[in-house]
């Protein structure tokens, strides 16, 4: 059996590259694929007729590599929360936006985007109408910002 599995290496590596595979797609923790990278190359090794030795230190060395090196990458973009991917009033925290009426400590309304918000000064100050904002946090359906210095004229929304 071992002399077949050596003669015919290409096959085994291609079942292991495989299981692995199939084992990634159950866990969904990036380990396995990256075994299975390595199982891969493993399988180049033996179609060009290296040693059975030497595919089995190809596979350690790859798998090794990439568990050590690309998986730390992989995971860290996969679970960074980039601003892009704030979802509802998240996304709208540091964003500017404009004074529509004056702003105070209980009463005003600002244009974030699009969109019409009442609002109130963070810090109890009152925000002349026409000046830019910031949202400091969103208080279910207040805004609560805080002056913005600009200088230079307001782009327009």
């Amino acid at each position: 059996m071992i002399e077949w599995i050596v003669a015919n290496s290409w096959v085994t590596w291609l079942v292991v590259f495989l299981i692995l595979a199939i084992v990634e797609m159950v866990t969904l923790d990036l380990f396995f694929i990256m075994m299975s990278s390595g199982a891969l190359v493993a399988l180049f090794a033996a179609l060009l007729g290296l040693p059975f030795w030497l595919q089995v230190v190809i596979f350690c060395v790859v798998a090794l590599l990439m568990v050590l090196f690309v998986r730390p990458v992989a995971l860290r973009h996969l679970h960074r929360g980039p601003r892009d991917l704030a979802t509802n009033v998240d996304r709208l925290i540091g964003e500017s936006a404009i004074a529509l009426e004056s702003v105070t400590d209980h009463s005003g309304v600002v244009k974030i985007g699009g969109d019409t918000w009442t609002a109130r000064s963070a810090d109890g100050s009152a925000i002349p109408a026409g000046q830019r904002v910031s949202v400091a946090r969103i208080e279910g359906a207040t805004a609560v910002v805080t002056p913005q210095r600009t200088d230079g004229p307001l782009p327009a929304q």
